[in-house]
Protein backbone atom coordinates (compact mmCIF):
# COMPACT_ATOMS: atom_id res chain seq x y z
CA UNK A 1 0.00 0.00 0.00
CA UNK A 2 1.42 3.49 -1.05
CA UNK A 3 1.40 5.57 1.46
CA UNK A 4 0.29 9.95 0.29
CA UNK A 5 3.12 12.13 0.67
CA UNK A 6 1.33 14.52 3.64
CA UNK A 7 1.79 18.07 2.37
CA UNK A 8 0.87 21.64 4.10
CA UNK A 9 0.07 24.55 1.86
CA UNK A 10 0.93 27.81 3.28
CA UNK A 11 -0.68 31.09 2.06
CA UNK A 12 0.90 34.31 1.39
CA UNK A 13 0.06 36.04 4.97
CA UNK A 14 1.70 33.25 6.63
CA UNK A 15 4.51 34.17 5.33
CA UNK A 16 4.69 37.52 6.96
CA UNK A 17 4.24 36.05 10.40
CA UNK A 18 7.77 35.89 11.04
CA UNK A 19 8.23 40.04 10.32
CA UNK A 20 5.04 40.52 12.14
CA UNK A 21 5.64 38.84 15.17
CA UNK A 22 8.85 37.59 15.35
CA UNK A 23 7.92 33.54 15.48
CA UNK A 24 10.15 31.42 13.61
CA UNK A 25 7.54 29.57 11.13
CA UNK A 26 9.90 26.82 9.81
CA UNK A 27 10.92 25.73 13.73
CA UNK A 28 7.29 25.69 14.85
CA UNK A 29 5.92 23.89 11.66
CA UNK A 30 8.39 21.14 12.51
CA UNK A 31 7.46 21.51 15.77
CA UNK A 32 3.49 20.59 15.33
CA UNK A 33 3.58 18.64 11.56
CA UNK A 34 7.17 16.97 11.96
CA UNK A 35 6.37 14.22 9.17
CA UNK A 36 4.76 16.94 6.75
CA UNK A 37 6.25 18.60 3.66
CA UNK A 38 6.17 22.84 3.16
CA UNK A 39 4.98 23.80 -0.05
CA UNK A 40 3.48 26.84 -1.66
CA UNK A 41 2.94 27.76 -5.05
CA UNK A 42 3.79 30.03 -7.27
CA UNK A 43 0.86 32.18 -7.16
CA UNK A 44 2.30 32.69 -3.90
CA UNK A 45 5.41 33.57 -4.70
CA UNK A 46 4.18 36.21 -7.08
CA UNK A 47 1.80 37.91 -4.54
CA UNK A 48 4.85 37.95 -1.51
CA UNK A 49 6.58 40.15 -4.85
CA UNK A 50 4.36 42.31 -5.21
CA UNK A 51 4.12 42.87 -1.75
CA UNK A 52 7.68 44.01 -2.18
CA UNK A 53 6.17 47.06 -4.08
CA UNK A 54 4.23 48.38 -1.83
CA UNK A 55 4.11 51.32 -0.49
CA UNK A 56 4.06 50.62 3.07
CA UNK A 57 7.74 49.99 4.45
CA UNK A 58 6.64 47.47 6.85
CA UNK A 59 4.52 45.74 4.48
CA UNK A 60 7.83 45.56 1.57
CA UNK A 61 9.63 44.38 4.78
CA UNK A 62 7.45 41.14 5.73
CA UNK A 63 7.10 40.22 2.09
CA UNK A 64 10.96 40.54 1.00
CA UNK A 65 11.71 38.18 4.78
CA UNK A 66 8.58 36.28 3.48
CA UNK A 67 10.19 35.53 0.36
CA UNK A 68 13.27 34.37 1.32
CA UNK A 69 11.36 31.58 3.76
CA UNK A 70 8.90 30.87 0.74
CA UNK A 71 12.14 30.40 -1.11
CA UNK A 72 14.83 29.01 0.97
CA UNK A 73 15.65 24.53 0.69
CA UNK A 74 12.62 23.87 3.29
CA UNK A 75 9.90 24.73 1.22
CA UNK A 76 9.04 23.34 -2.03
CA UNK A 77 7.71 26.00 -4.84
CA UNK A 78 5.33 24.14 -6.59
CA UNK A 79 4.10 25.35 -9.96
CA UNK A 80 0.57 25.17 -9.78
CA UNK A 81 -2.21 27.20 -12.35
CA UNK A 82 -5.06 28.68 -11.36
CA UNK A 83 -8.04 27.74 -12.78
CA UNK A 84 -10.30 30.29 -15.23
CA UNK A 85 -11.35 33.41 -12.94
CA UNK A 86 -10.12 31.43 -10.10
CA UNK A 87 -8.53 33.27 -7.67
CA UNK A 88 -5.81 32.26 -5.33
CA UNK A 89 -7.33 31.80 -2.19
CA UNK A 90 -10.13 29.38 -4.57
CA UNK A 91 -7.09 27.71 -6.33
CA UNK A 92 -5.63 26.72 -2.40
CA UNK A 93 -9.13 25.79 -1.17
CA UNK A 94 -9.08 23.27 -4.36
CA UNK A 95 -5.60 21.80 -3.61
CA UNK A 96 -5.11 21.80 -0.08
CA UNK A 97 -5.85 18.76 2.69
CA UNK A 98 -3.89 20.80 5.30
CA UNK A 99 -3.58 24.90 4.83
CA UNK A 100 -1.67 27.22 6.51
CA UNK A 101 -3.31 30.96 6.68
CA UNK A 102 -4.29 33.30 9.09
CA UNK A 103 -6.76 34.72 6.41
CA UNK A 104 -9.78 34.75 8.30
CA UNK A 105 -12.10 34.69 4.95
CA UNK A 106 -9.94 31.81 3.66
CA UNK A 107 -10.18 30.26 6.97
CA UNK A 108 -13.87 30.02 7.37
CA UNK A 109 -13.68 28.52 2.97
CA UNK A 110 -11.24 26.15 4.05
CA UNK A 111 -13.05 25.26 7.44
CA UNK A 112 -16.48 24.56 5.25
CA UNK A 113 -14.44 22.16 2.81
CA UNK A 114 -13.24 20.35 5.21
CA UNK A 115 -9.59 21.07 5.37
CA UNK A 116 -7.58 21.28 8.01
CA UNK A 117 -5.92 24.45 9.17
CA UNK A 118 -2.73 25.55 10.66
CA UNK A 119 -2.85 29.11 12.16
CA UNK A 120 -0.77 31.50 14.34
CA UNK A 121 -2.15 31.42 18.14
CA UNK A 122 -1.73 34.09 20.20
CA UNK A 123 0.96 35.86 18.33
CA UNK A 124 3.35 32.92 19.87
CA UNK A 125 3.15 29.66 18.31
CA UNK A 126 0.95 27.67 15.62
CA UNK A 127 -1.99 25.13 16.42
CA UNK A 128 -4.35 22.99 14.27
CA UNK A 129 -7.43 23.01 13.70
CA UNK A 130 -9.61 20.05 12.27
CA UNK A 131 -8.46 16.55 11.21
CA UNK A 132 -5.33 15.65 10.06
CA UNK A 133 -5.26 12.90 7.51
Amino acid sequence: MESKIREVFIDTNFFLIPFQFNVDIIEEFKRILPNYKLVTTDFVINELKGLKKNKKIKIRLAAGLGLKIAQSDEIEIRNIPLNDNESVDDALVRISDVLATNDGVLKNKAKNKGIALVYLRQKKYLAIDGYLI
